[in-house]
């Protein structure tokens, strides 16, 4: 009986410290359990940390399942190394029922640790057999170290430019701008961000100098950025959408990823709006991607309907709206996670997936579909690009293989760091520009595209007017480039064989409907009409452009100084324009098109806002008067007198043939085309402002 007593009297205080350490940790275990319910992945690691420590290793099967707890919410973070420690913990306590040695085993591949990864998948697939992220983990261990030792030609670093101590992220091109995720100091706010523990991620930008140097990063409006998550910036194909995520929070509610959008006015990005994909509340959307023609938003779900954990969708773009909502079906997505889809301009998607195998954690792949057989081919990117670590978000430099993405392969905490990526190829672009003769650029204007191999395509602009594509080796091309209120400009390149990256400069000056128009390098013999040799580029030029566009009429004038008298300025300006017309019309102009006038000096020059920055003493709307010259020093006024001695055309009329007597439209000349100007030169320049010789 005493000792009975005895042992009861040893046991009580043991019963009291186990009943006392469970009483404290239910404490933390139920406020961990609430964070994790809504997301909030920082917050419950801490909860669950203290619960575990407050639990004694003799309650061996609470710690274990605390431990396990733990861990999750640490792989939630991409802290591989807390994680795998906690499942490790786990599997001490014999808390192995679940999920435990599966993802022990997919941290310590995370760590490179393949040899023993493979047996913690085995023990796994000894209770779950069958269970394929496991194969898939397995097989990896045995491929991952000759992926590696395989390598490639690409290389691979860290980019100093864009990373800070914190967590950056999912790079993305706007032209040749680069926009960036980041969590660092600049951030909107100053609470911590319950699921990272950082603040919460804004989108910032970077732009290059005049020497090609990127200058320090600026943050995106607070239009886009709010005191809520935002990342993954995409952007449409002419550069005045972009797409990210926002992650919203309320304490009651589980965090949900959406996709937002804002349009670009000028410089500034307007309010963001909701991309109202579907009427599921219950599912995350995030990650958007524009497929390059403009046609469909791709992003990541998991929402009812998919193949397992995150899956690849997409849904056309209809306006303001979206069409459908299409999975991209187990040619690309598996029972793991699917997640970061961008584009590389020739169309190919590259995505990230931790469902295929690799070389751990998420790993990047290329996917090219095949309009003919309605698949994919999918390919793993190589060593260096994927490493042990997680890899994606990548973004291209134009149409070379090189650019940028993301990875956390060297950091121990799991923060990522955005990575510069280099591919040597042979890749020929054509890189164009449209705007206005002697104005600016025209970034609502439109390029067709269209080539002896089949290509039809649409090219829209980016802000500066700029656009650059893909081109290949022996394919006649010609570009269309057309605005309201211009004229259409031709260019057509027959693209040679090469043996290294080329690009070909297109320049596309559209001259203007409602304004006159200087027509460049036209050069007359000294006090006569005749045109010198040197004039024949500049009037073949004019040819062409009136050849692309047969409805167009004008009136072509030429312009003297204020030097002579009326009479003589308006007789030989009248000649030089009739010059001209003759050269038109023996070119194959139609007589009817054109209308030679002959000003002399009685309609002085009116200096546009181009001209001004180019003649710095003058303003945009000065009107070069004979008193006004007169102001300027002698060399000043040589400049004002060349500008003032032009020729230049003015459009009459842009019907011209295409209607009948009765004022209707003629079908039948509307379909008439004309021939193609010649070939432009690789590496072409614009235009510079040369002025004709003295009269």
């Amino acid at each position: 009986m005493n000792k009975i007593r005895d042992i009861l009297r040893l046991c009580l205080p043991v019963l009291a410290v186990v009943l006392l350490g469970s009483c404290n940790s239910d404490k933390n275990l139920k406020k961990g359990d609430q964070f994790w319910a809504i997301g909030e992945y920082y917050e419950a690691s801490l909860q669950y940390a203290k619960a575990y420590s407050k639990t004694p290793p003799s309650d061996k099967e609470r710690r274990g399942m605390i431990a396990y707890k733990v861990a999750e919410a640490n792989r939630k973070m991409n802290y591989y190394a807390k994680a795998q420690a906690g499942y490790r913990n786990a599997v001490r306590y014999k808390y192995t029922d679940t999920l435990t040695y599966f993802y022990l085993a997919e941290m310590e591949r995370y760590n490179k640790e393949y040899k023993q990864a493979a047996k913690d998948y085995q023990l796994f697939l000894d209770k779950h057999p069958g269970h394929k992220l496991s194969l898939v983990g397995l097989r990896s261990c045995d491929e991952a170290p000759a992926i590696k030792e395989r390598g490639s030609a690409y290389t691979v670093k860290m980019d100093k430019n864009f990373n800070s101590n914190y967590a950056d992220f999912s790079p993305a091109f706007n032209g040749d701008d680069i926009y960036f995720a980041s969590t660092r100091r600049d951030c909107n706010g100053d609470d911590v961000n319950g699921v990272t523990g950082m603040k919460s991620g804004d989108i910032f930008f970077m732009q290059k100098d005049d020497k090609g140097k990127w200058k320090r990063y600026e943050a995106v409006d607070e239009t886009v950025n709010s005191k809520y998550d935002e990342g993954t910036p995409a952007f449409s194909s002419d550069g005045k959408t972009m797409y990210f995520t926002r992650c919203r929070w309320d304490a009651n509610y589980p965090r949900m990823a959406e996709i937002y959008s804002a349009s670009r006015s000028d410089a500034a990005w307007g309010e963001a709006k909701l991309c109202e994909l579907a009427k599921d509340t219950l599912s995350s959307f995030a990650h958007p991607a524009v497929s390059p023609n403009g046609a469909f938003l791709y992003f990541v779900s998991d929402m009812p309907g998919g193949m397992g954990g995150l899956d690849l969708w997409r849904a056309e773009i209809t306006g303001g709206s979206f069409g459908p909502l299409e999975n991209l079906g187990s040619d690309i997505n598996t029972e793991g996670d699917e997640m970061f889809p961008t584009f590389r301009p020739n169309g190919d998607l590259y995505f990230s997936s931790n469902g295929r195998g690799g070389m751990g954690g998420l790993d990047i792949y290329r996917a090219q579909y095949d309009s003919l057989t309605n698949d994919w081919d999918v390919l793993h990117m190589p060593f260096p690009v994927n490493s042990n670590g997680d890899d994606f978000g990548m973004t291209f430099n134009g149409e070379l293989n090189q650019g940028y993405f993301t990875s956390n392969r060297a950091n121990r905490r799991g923060w990522d760091n955005i990575y510069s990526f280099f591919c040597p190829e042979i890749v020929q672009t054509v890189k164009g520009w449209v705007y206005e003769q002697d104005g600016y650029e025209l970034p609502a204007g439109v390029v067709y595209m269209v080539g002896d191999d089949g290509t039809n395509t649409k090219v829209l602009l980016q802000l500066d007017g700029s656009f650059e594509v893909e081109i290949k080796a022996g394919v006649r091309y010609l570009f269309l480039a057309t605005c309201e209120g211009y004229m259409n400009y031709k260019q057509e390149l027959i693209v040679e064989p090469a043996l290294e990256s080329e690009q070909y400069v297109l320049q596309f000056p559209l001259p203007s409907l409602n304004i006159p128009v200087l027509v460049r390098n036209v050069f007359y013999e000294f006090d006569k009409a005749t045109i010198m040799p040197q004039s024949i580029p500049a009037l073949e030029g004019l040819v062409g452009l009136l050849k692309q566009n047969p409805s167009i009429a004008i009136e072509l004038s030429s312009h003297c100084d204020y030097r002579g008298s009326d009479e003589y300025n308006l007789r030989l300006s009248q000649a030089r324009a009739e010059s001209v017309v003759n050269y038109l019309t023996t070119h194959g102009i139609d007589k009817g098109r054109v209308v030679a006038r002959g000003y002399g000096k009685t309609r002085p020059k009116v200096i546009t806002p181009k001209f001004a920055e180019r003649y710095p003493f003058l303003k945009a709307g000065d009107t070069l008067t004979v008193d006004y010259i007169k102001t300027f020093t002698p060399e000043q006024q040589d400049s004002c007198n060349a500008l003032n001695r032009r020729t230049e055309f003015s459009v009459l009329k842009t019907t011209y043939g295409l209607l009948d007597k009765e004022g209707n439209l003629d079908s039948d000349a509307a379909k008439k085309t004309e021939n193609m100007p010649a070939q432009p030169r690789k590496e072409e320049e614009p235009a510079d402002s040369q002025t004709e010789k003295k009269q």
